[in-house]
């Protein structure tokens, strides 16, 4: 079963289709697998039964001559972020530790829907705040790939460590992963594979255990555009119990892909080339420059003028959402209840939040608290929505002059777990290049380029016009074709 796990969403969908192989065959291949990776520690909880009882139904449907649908016998990785009826969901907090919902989010029945099974929860930095995959109350997921010369465990990225990690390592062919200022593209772009953030509102939020409610955003992890094409198509569409869920047709990604650019402009931010970021990833983005230009693109100079304002804006919106989010999880509903003898509503409050966030959640609901209190709303809040506001014109004012825009996904390649934790700040500028697009509710995407002299993956990021994920994925399609990477981390674990 080994090289059935080497198959990405494609090429194991239209193989069950053909009967080359059954779907229950490749649910017990990436059943072993996950197994098999426990040192990774992608997954909280592995749902080999529910893989397999999918892959029967599409074994079934095939027999019967039925439609098996876009994702038909692909058994896929889901962020443990998503309420899934039955199983456990914590989002990787003790707070939750224990929950299992009775309803299905969106975005996870439109996958089962069209034919994927789950192979189980993924690991991910608690309530998705984290670019390191070190805030899990489950413990740190270690990325398969190695630096070159060193047996360091090496950060996935994060929030959506899990998905990318249990991606790269060839133990799911695809993942889901959510994006609130680059939880998505960032760890793609360390660990060597495809991950895309849609419009805002593209998939729905419902059932999604909420970060910032204006900025997260479902969307796919896979090895390929093609795929992140198929099973974006599958998890979007109108939601009517989301309030920001988009009322527009899904178009078919997948048949409308090309990588000829022919007639099309890629913008080149000169605000993104940052002090900080490795000279590695600046020749890489020149490389990408080349590449699209040897798709037919014309490459031309953009503006993004509020750039810089745009990670401090975003540390402001984000735990202010945040705090207003989680304060809902008070040990009286449901989750953690730590209730000292004697204790009163208020001390369980205390007693119970304390035990069951982890340090930076709690920084950022202190973050969020206080930006929000009187006197201190105008200051930081208002201001910081001002800018959003600026963000969003800058790229508004950028469309003007192209259809997309090529960056960097990350100012650096992945680093040691571990290297980072007495930084915060050092830590959040992981997301410098991914938090504008998140501002501007943008549909962007990291694509795997290279390897550093470090053997490490590098990421490419393309950013599109809203609704237009159509371009951005083709143009993704276009530096896959011309960059080849067809790189894997070699197996440890």
């Amino acid at each position: 079963m080994t090289e059935l796990t080497n198959l990405g969403i494609k090429a194991i969908r239209d193989g069950v289709a053909k009967g080359d192989f059954t779907a229950r065959e490749v649910a017990e291949g990436f059943n072993a697998a996950v197994a098999e990776a426990s040192a990774l520690n992608t997954f909280i909880v592995a749902t080999p039964d529910h893989a397999l009882a999918a892959a029967d139904a599409t074994d079934a449907k095939r027999a019967k001559g039925e439609e098996l649908g876009a994702m038909g016998g692909v058994p896929i990785g889901m962020k443990d972020l998503f309420a899934t009826k039955g199983v456990q969901t914590t989002a990787a907090s003790h707070i939750l530790e224990g929950f299992t919902p009775h309803y299905e989010s969106t975005v996870s029945s439109n996958l089962w829907a069209a034919g994927a099974g789950m192979l189980g929860k993924l690991n991910l930095d608690q309530f998705a705040m984290g670019s390191s995959n070190e805030t899990s109350f489950f413990g740190n997921v270690s990325s398969p790939w190695r630096k070159e010369g060193t047996n360091a465990a090496m950060s996935p990225g994060g929030s959506s460590g899990g998905s990318s990690s249990a991606v790269a390592a060839r133990i799911a062919p695809a993942a889901t992963g959510t994006d609130t200022g680059g939880s998505i593209r960032q760890p793609a772009a360390f660990t060597g594979i495809c991950g895309i953030k849609p419009t805002y509102g593209r998939c729905s939020r419902w059932g999604v255990v909420a970060f910032a409610s204006s900025l997260d955003q479902a969307g796919p992890m896979a090895r390929s555009v093609e795929d992140c094409a198929i099973m974006l198509g599958a998890m979007a569409g109108f939601d009517p119990k989301d309030s920001t869920s988009l009322k527009v047709d899904v178009p078919n990604w997948e048949a409308a892909l090309s990588a000829d650019l022919k007639g099309k402009k890629v913008g080149i931010p000169r605000e993104y080339r940052m002090e900080g970021t490795d000279q590695a990833i600046l020749d890489s983005w020149e490389q990408g420059k080349a590449w699209l230009k040897d798709a037919g693109a014309e490459i031309v100079d953009v503006s993004l003028p509020h750039t810089k304002y745009a990670l401090p804006a975003y540390y402001i919106i984000a735990p202010a959402e945040a705090s207003s989010n989680l304060a809902r999880y008070d040990g009286v509903r449901y989750g953690l209840r730590d209730l000292p003898d004697g204790a009163g509503l208020q001390d369980m409050y205390a007693e119970t939040r304390a035990a069951g966030f982890g340090d930076e959640v709690k920084r950022r609901i202190l973050i969020g608290t206080y930006v929000l209190s009187a006197g201190f709303y105008d200051a930081y809040y208002n201001q910081a929505q001002k800018i959003r506001a600026l963000v969003a014109q800058d790229f508004e004012n950028a469309w003007a002059e192209c259809d997309l825009i090529l960056a960097p996904t990350t100012p650096t390649a992945s680093f040691p777990l571990g290297s980072l934790d007495a930084d915060p700040l050092t830590m959040y500028l992981n997301d410098v290049f991914a938090v504008p697009a998140s501002l501007a509710g943008l549909p962007a995407m990291s694509v795997p380029a290279m390897l550093n002299s470090d053997g490490l993956p590098l990421g490419l990021q393309l950013v599109g016009k809203a609704y237009d994920e159509q371009t951005v994925l083709n143009a993704g399609l276009a530096i896959q074709q011309r960059a080849g990477f067809d790189h894997a981390p070699e197996k440890w674990w």
